[in-house]
Protein backbone atom coordinates (compact mmCIF):
# COMPACT_ATOMS: atom_id res chain seq x y z
CA UNK A 1 0.00 0.00 0.00
CA UNK A 2 2.65 2.28 1.18
CA UNK A 3 4.89 2.10 -2.34
CA UNK A 4 1.91 2.14 -4.41
CA UNK A 5 0.87 5.62 -3.00
CA UNK A 6 4.62 6.42 -3.22
CA UNK A 7 4.40 5.57 -6.91
CA UNK A 8 1.03 7.14 -7.24
CA UNK A 9 2.56 10.62 -6.48
CA UNK A 10 5.79 10.12 -8.91
CA UNK A 11 3.25 9.30 -11.33
CA UNK A 12 2.13 12.42 -10.79
CA UNK A 13 5.40 14.76 -10.57
CA UNK A 14 5.98 12.62 -13.84
CA UNK A 15 2.99 14.08 -15.53
CA UNK A 16 3.07 17.31 -14.23
CA UNK A 17 7.16 17.74 -15.59
CA UNK A 18 6.27 15.66 -19.03
CA UNK A 19 3.51 17.87 -19.93
CA UNK A 20 5.76 21.26 -19.17
CA UNK A 21 8.47 19.76 -21.41
CA UNK A 22 6.21 18.52 -24.09
CA UNK A 23 4.42 22.00 -24.07
CA UNK A 24 7.57 23.46 -24.08
CA UNK A 25 9.35 22.05 -26.70
CA UNK A 26 6.43 21.93 -29.07
CA UNK A 27 5.65 25.35 -28.91
CA UNK A 28 9.26 25.89 -29.45
CA UNK A 29 9.17 23.97 -32.83
CA UNK A 30 6.12 25.71 -34.05
CA UNK A 31 7.84 29.14 -33.53
CA UNK A 32 10.63 27.86 -35.99
CA UNK A 33 8.21 27.02 -38.43
CA UNK A 34 6.63 30.39 -38.12
CA UNK A 35 3.51 29.51 -36.77
CA UNK A 36 1.66 32.69 -35.83
CA UNK A 37 1.64 32.69 -31.83
CA UNK A 38 -2.36 32.76 -31.27
CA UNK A 39 -2.90 29.35 -33.12
CA UNK A 40 -0.17 28.10 -30.83
CA UNK A 41 -1.55 29.37 -27.60
CA UNK A 42 -4.80 27.91 -28.41
CA UNK A 43 -3.58 24.82 -29.99
CA UNK A 44 -0.50 23.01 -28.68
CA UNK A 45 -0.18 24.79 -25.44
CA UNK A 46 -3.69 24.04 -24.69
CA UNK A 47 -3.85 20.57 -25.98
CA UNK A 48 -0.16 19.89 -23.92
CA UNK A 49 -2.06 21.09 -20.51
CA UNK A 50 -4.79 18.19 -21.43
CA UNK A 51 -2.30 15.43 -22.37
CA UNK A 52 -2.63 14.34 -18.96
CA UNK A 53 -6.40 13.40 -18.81
CA UNK A 54 -5.66 12.37 -22.36
CA UNK A 55 -3.45 9.22 -21.54
CA UNK A 56 -4.98 8.30 -18.43
CA UNK A 57 -7.98 7.91 -19.89
CA UNK A 58 -6.61 5.92 -22.91
CA UNK A 59 -4.89 3.68 -20.99
CA UNK A 60 -8.03 3.06 -18.52
CA UNK A 61 -10.25 2.63 -21.35
CA UNK A 62 -7.69 0.21 -23.02
CA UNK A 63 -7.33 -1.82 -19.62
CA UNK A 64 -11.05 -2.30 -19.40
CA UNK A 65 -11.54 0.31 -16.62
CA UNK A 66 -13.67 2.38 -18.24
CA UNK A 67 -15.10 3.62 -14.30
CA UNK A 68 -11.70 5.50 -13.95
CA UNK A 69 -11.66 7.05 -17.75
CA UNK A 70 -15.03 8.40 -17.60
CA UNK A 71 -14.93 9.79 -13.56
CA UNK A 72 -11.34 11.22 -14.66
CA UNK A 73 -12.64 13.08 -17.25
CA UNK A 74 -15.58 14.61 -15.44
CA UNK A 75 -14.08 14.77 -12.43
CA UNK A 76 -10.99 17.05 -14.27
CA UNK A 77 -14.45 19.21 -15.22
CA UNK A 78 -15.72 19.57 -11.75
CA UNK A 79 -12.01 20.49 -10.45
CA UNK A 80 -11.32 22.74 -13.14
CA UNK A 81 -14.36 24.76 -12.82
CA UNK A 82 -15.41 24.39 -9.26
CA UNK A 83 -11.64 24.47 -7.84
CA UNK A 84 -9.25 25.99 -9.72
CA UNK A 85 -11.18 28.50 -11.88
CA UNK A 86 -13.02 29.22 -8.44
CA UNK A 87 -10.19 30.00 -6.24
CA UNK A 88 -8.62 32.41 -9.40
CA UNK A 89 -12.05 34.06 -9.22
CA UNK A 90 -11.91 34.23 -5.37
CA UNK A 91 -9.03 35.87 -5.12
CA UNK A 92 -9.19 38.56 -8.49
CA UNK A 93 -12.50 38.79 -9.97
CA UNK A 94 -11.88 40.01 -13.69
CA UNK A 95 -13.64 41.02 -16.55
CA UNK A 96 -14.27 38.53 -19.70
CA UNK A 97 -14.05 38.95 -23.51
CA UNK A 98 -17.37 37.82 -24.51
CA UNK A 99 -16.30 37.57 -28.25
CA UNK A 100 -13.70 35.17 -26.83
CA UNK A 101 -15.55 33.19 -24.52
CA UNK A 102 -18.50 32.75 -26.18
CA UNK A 103 -16.78 30.04 -28.98
CA UNK A 104 -15.79 27.57 -26.50
CA UNK A 105 -18.78 28.11 -24.35
CA UNK A 106 -21.00 27.32 -26.70
CA UNK A 107 -19.17 24.18 -27.83
CA UNK A 108 -18.82 22.91 -24.36
CA UNK A 109 -22.41 22.79 -23.77
CA UNK A 110 -23.11 21.85 -27.33
CA UNK A 111 -20.82 18.86 -26.77
CA UNK A 112 -22.61 18.43 -23.15
CA UNK A 113 -26.06 17.72 -24.68
CA UNK A 114 -24.59 14.95 -26.73
CA UNK A 115 -22.84 13.30 -24.18
CA UNK A 116 -25.89 13.94 -21.44
CA UNK A 117 -28.30 12.15 -24.03
CA UNK A 118 -25.62 9.31 -24.49
CA UNK A 119 -25.44 8.58 -20.45
CA UNK A 120 -29.55 9.57 -19.62
CA UNK A 121 -31.19 8.15 -22.62
CA UNK A 122 -28.40 4.91 -24.02
CA UNK A 123 -26.97 4.11 -20.24
CA UNK A 124 -23.56 3.72 -22.61
CA UNK A 125 -20.39 5.66 -24.69
CA UNK A 126 -20.29 3.89 -27.74
CA UNK A 127 -17.91 4.12 -30.15
CA UNK A 128 -20.55 5.76 -32.68
CA UNK A 129 -20.28 8.61 -30.02
CA UNK A 130 -16.71 8.78 -29.33
CA UNK A 131 -16.27 9.18 -32.79
CA UNK A 132 -18.86 12.29 -32.89
CA UNK A 133 -17.04 13.50 -29.73
CA UNK A 134 -13.60 13.85 -31.67
CA UNK A 135 -15.39 14.78 -34.68
CA UNK A 136 -16.33 18.03 -32.61
CA UNK A 137 -12.95 18.71 -31.22
CA UNK A 138 -12.00 18.56 -34.66
CA UNK A 139 -13.98 21.23 -36.05
CA UNK A 140 -13.40 23.25 -33.13
CA UNK A 141 -9.65 23.12 -33.65
CA UNK A 142 -10.20 23.95 -36.84
CA UNK A 143 -12.74 26.97 -36.84
CA UNK A 144 -9.68 28.07 -33.97
CA UNK A 145 -7.14 28.19 -36.20
CA UNK A 146 -9.37 30.38 -38.84
CA UNK A 147 -9.93 32.92 -35.89
CA UNK A 148 -6.28 32.99 -35.19
CA UNK A 149 -5.20 33.32 -38.75
CA UNK A 150 -7.47 36.42 -39.43
CA UNK A 151 -6.83 37.80 -35.57
CA UNK A 152 -3.10 37.37 -36.46
CA UNK A 153 -3.31 39.46 -39.34
CA UNK A 154 -4.71 42.34 -37.80
CA UNK A 155 -2.06 41.78 -35.07
CA UNK A 156 -4.71 40.57 -31.89
CA UNK A 157 -3.87 38.80 -29.46
CA UNK A 158 -0.39 38.77 -29.11
CA UNK A 159 -0.31 40.39 -26.00
CA UNK A 160 -2.74 38.09 -24.11
CA UNK A 161 -0.22 35.17 -25.37
CA UNK A 162 3.36 36.79 -23.91
CA UNK A 163 1.25 36.90 -20.62
CA UNK A 164 1.02 32.73 -21.46
CA UNK A 165 5.00 33.19 -21.15
CA UNK A 166 5.07 32.01 -24.99
CA UNK A 167 7.94 34.03 -25.91
CA UNK A 168 8.78 37.80 -24.51
CA UNK A 169 10.63 40.46 -26.74
CA UNK A 170 13.80 40.00 -25.10
CA UNK A 171 12.96 36.31 -25.83
CA UNK A 172 12.78 37.11 -29.65
CA UNK A 173 15.63 39.25 -29.95
CA UNK A 174 17.73 36.35 -29.07
CA UNK A 175 16.03 33.98 -31.57
CA UNK A 176 17.08 37.19 -33.94
CA UNK A 177 20.98 36.68 -32.68
CA UNK A 178 21.29 33.13 -33.05
CA UNK A 179 23.58 31.59 -35.89
CA UNK A 180 22.35 28.93 -37.73
CA UNK A 181 23.74 26.29 -36.01
CA UNK A 182 22.74 27.56 -32.33
CA UNK A 183 19.16 27.70 -33.72
CA UNK A 184 19.70 23.60 -35.09
CA UNK A 185 21.03 22.55 -32.15
CA UNK A 186 17.83 24.16 -30.45
CA UNK A 187 15.61 22.47 -32.74
CA UNK A 188 17.17 18.97 -31.55
CA UNK A 189 16.69 19.79 -28.40
CA UNK A 190 13.47 20.91 -28.91
CA UNK A 191 12.37 17.20 -30.91
CA UNK A 192 14.14 15.43 -28.00
CA UNK A 193 12.12 17.24 -24.84
CA UNK A 194 9.06 16.83 -27.03
CA UNK A 195 9.85 12.91 -27.39
CA UNK A 196 10.87 12.28 -23.83
CA UNK A 197 8.31 14.96 -22.38
CA UNK A 198 5.88 12.43 -24.52
CA UNK A 199 7.48 9.24 -22.84
CA UNK A 200 7.72 10.86 -19.59
CA UNK A 201 3.43 11.70 -19.93
CA UNK A 202 2.69 7.73 -20.50
CA UNK A 203 5.18 7.04 -17.60
CA UNK A 204 2.97 8.78 -15.36
CA UNK A 205 -0.05 8.13 -16.74
CA UNK A 206 1.03 3.81 -16.26
CA UNK A 207 2.03 4.60 -12.78
CA UNK A 208 -1.08 7.23 -11.78
CA UNK A 209 -3.76 4.44 -13.06
CA UNK A 210 -2.22 1.12 -12.12
CA UNK A 211 -1.25 2.46 -8.01
CA UNK A 212 -4.58 4.34 -8.31
CA UNK A 213 -6.53 1.21 -8.84
CA UNK A 214 -4.55 -0.49 -6.26
CA UNK A 215 -5.20 1.61 -3.68
CA UNK A 216 -8.86 2.21 -4.57
CA UNK A 217 -9.29 -1.41 -4.35
CA UNK A 218 -7.07 -1.46 -0.95
CA UNK A 219 -9.68 1.15 0.56
CA UNK A 220 -12.68 -0.78 -0.52
CA UNK A 221 -13.18 2.90 -3.13
CA UNK A 222 -15.11 2.25 -6.36
CA UNK A 223 -12.48 3.37 -9.05
CA UNK A 224 -15.23 6.05 -10.40
CA UNK A 225 -14.75 7.84 -7.63
CA UNK A 226 -10.77 7.72 -7.62
CA UNK A 227 -10.82 9.17 -11.03
CA UNK A 228 -13.58 11.78 -9.89
CA UNK A 229 -11.32 13.02 -7.47
CA UNK A 230 -7.12 12.03 -6.60
CA UNK A 231 -6.65 11.46 -10.70
CA UNK A 232 -9.08 14.29 -11.13
CA UNK A 233 -7.07 16.93 -8.96
CA UNK A 234 -3.60 15.50 -10.32
CA UNK A 235 -4.42 15.53 -14.01
CA UNK A 236 -5.73 18.97 -13.78
CA UNK A 237 -2.23 20.05 -11.99
CA UNK A 238 -1.24 22.17 -15.33
CA UNK A 239 -4.39 24.37 -15.32
CA UNK A 240 -3.67 24.81 -11.52
CA UNK A 241 -0.23 26.09 -12.53
CA UNK A 242 -1.31 28.09 -15.20
CA UNK A 243 -3.99 29.79 -12.92
CA UNK A 244 -1.38 30.46 -10.04
CA UNK A 245 1.05 31.66 -12.60
CA UNK A 246 -1.53 34.04 -14.59
CA UNK A 247 -3.06 35.51 -10.78
CA UNK A 248 0.87 36.43 -9.99
CA UNK A 249 0.71 38.15 -13.11
CA UNK A 250 -2.38 39.67 -12.44
CA UNK A 251 -3.93 38.04 -15.83
CA UNK A 252 -7.00 36.38 -14.09
CA UNK A 253 -9.42 36.36 -17.13
CA UNK A 254 -6.95 34.74 -19.07
CA UNK A 255 -6.55 32.14 -16.26
CA UNK A 256 -10.26 31.62 -17.21
CA UNK A 257 -10.29 30.94 -20.76
CA UNK A 258 -7.55 28.72 -20.44
CA UNK A 259 -9.80 26.35 -17.96
CA UNK A 260 -12.75 26.64 -19.86
CA UNK A 261 -10.97 25.33 -23.45
CA UNK A 262 -9.23 22.16 -20.75
CA UNK A 263 -13.07 21.57 -19.83
CA UNK A 264 -14.14 21.24 -23.60
CA UNK A 265 -11.26 19.40 -24.40
CA UNK A 266 -11.95 17.25 -21.51
CA UNK A 267 -15.53 16.38 -22.96
CA UNK A 268 -14.95 15.90 -26.63
CA UNK A 269 -10.72 14.98 -26.69
CA UNK A 270 -10.07 13.12 -23.37
CA UNK A 271 -13.58 11.59 -23.47
CA UNK A 272 -13.67 11.00 -27.28
CA UNK A 273 -10.26 8.84 -27.18
CA UNK A 274 -11.71 6.89 -24.24
CA UNK A 275 -14.59 6.00 -25.38
CA UNK A 276 -13.35 5.47 -28.98
CA UNK A 277 -10.47 2.99 -27.92
CA UNK A 278 -12.95 1.09 -25.33
CA UNK A 279 -16.45 1.93 -25.09
CA UNK A 280 -18.30 1.20 -21.60
CA UNK A 281 -21.25 1.35 -19.68
CA UNK A 282 -22.17 4.22 -17.39
CA UNK A 283 -20.27 3.39 -14.03
CA UNK A 284 -23.10 1.31 -11.38
CA UNK A 285 -20.84 0.49 -8.62
CA UNK A 286 -23.19 3.95 -6.33
CA UNK A 287 -26.42 3.61 -7.03
CA UNK A 288 -28.83 6.43 -5.51
CA UNK A 289 -32.46 6.15 -6.01
CA UNK A 290 -31.95 3.21 -7.83
CA UNK A 291 -29.67 4.52 -10.33
CA UNK A 292 -26.03 5.56 -10.63
CA UNK A 293 -24.90 8.06 -8.64
CA UNK A 294 -22.94 9.92 -11.14
CA UNK A 295 -26.23 10.40 -13.13
CA UNK A 296 -27.77 12.14 -9.85
CA UNK A 297 -24.14 14.10 -8.82
CA UNK A 298 -21.31 14.25 -10.86
CA UNK A 299 -23.21 15.16 -14.59
CA UNK A 300 -25.45 17.80 -12.63
CA UNK A 301 -22.75 19.15 -10.78
CA UNK A 302 -20.70 19.05 -13.93
CA UNK A 303 -23.18 20.80 -16.20
CA UNK A 304 -24.43 23.36 -13.02
CA UNK A 305 -20.79 24.43 -12.41
CA UNK A 306 -20.35 25.37 -15.68
CA UNK A 307 -23.31 27.20 -15.83
CA UNK A 308 -22.63 29.43 -12.40
CA UNK A 309 -19.26 30.07 -14.00
CA UNK A 310 -19.98 31.04 -17.96
CA UNK A 311 -24.13 32.59 -18.04
CA UNK A 312 -23.33 35.36 -15.32
CA UNK A 313 -19.58 36.21 -17.30
CA UNK A 314 -21.76 36.23 -20.82
CA UNK A 315 -24.32 38.52 -19.98
CA UNK A 316 -22.38 41.33 -17.24
CA UNK A 317 -19.34 41.25 -18.75
CA UNK A 318 -17.77 40.26 -15.32
CA UNK A 319 -16.73 37.51 -13.23
CA UNK A 320 -17.43 38.11 -9.58
CA UNK A 321 -16.23 36.75 -6.60
CA UNK A 322 -19.22 35.35 -4.98
CA UNK A 323 -19.12 33.04 -8.03
CA UNK A 324 -15.62 31.59 -6.80
CA UNK A 325 -16.93 31.28 -3.13
CA UNK A 326 -20.42 29.42 -3.94
CA UNK A 327 -17.99 27.06 -6.70
CA UNK A 328 -15.76 26.41 -3.89
CA UNK A 329 -18.71 25.24 -2.07
CA UNK A 330 -19.96 23.39 -4.37
CA UNK A 331 -16.80 21.39 -5.14
CA UNK A 332 -16.22 20.95 -1.25
CA UNK A 333 -19.77 19.40 -1.22
CA UNK A 334 -19.22 17.15 -4.17
CA UNK A 335 -15.68 15.95 -2.79
CA UNK A 336 -17.44 14.83 0.33
CA UNK A 337 -20.34 13.54 -1.62
CA UNK A 338 -18.07 10.83 -3.00
CA UNK A 339 -17.05 9.40 0.30
CA UNK A 340 -20.44 9.40 1.98
CA UNK A 341 -22.48 7.80 -0.52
Amino acid sequence: MYNSVMLFVFGLLLLIKGGDWFVDSATGIAKRFHIPELIIGATVVSIGTTLPEVMVSAMDAVGGDGGTAYGNAIGSIICNTALIAAITIAVRPAKVDRKTFIMPVLFFFGAAVIYLIAAYFLGEFSRVLGIILLAVFVVYMVLTVIKGIKADKHGEGHDELDQMGLETPEEEAADAAMTPKQKRMDMIKDIVLLVVGAAVIALGADLLVDNGIIIAEALGVPSAVIGLTFIAIGTSLPELVTAINSLVKGHGALSLGNIIGANLFNLVLVSGVAITLSPFAIPSENMLFGVASSLVIDLPIMLGAMLLLTVPALVTGKIKRWQGIALLGVYVAFFALQFII
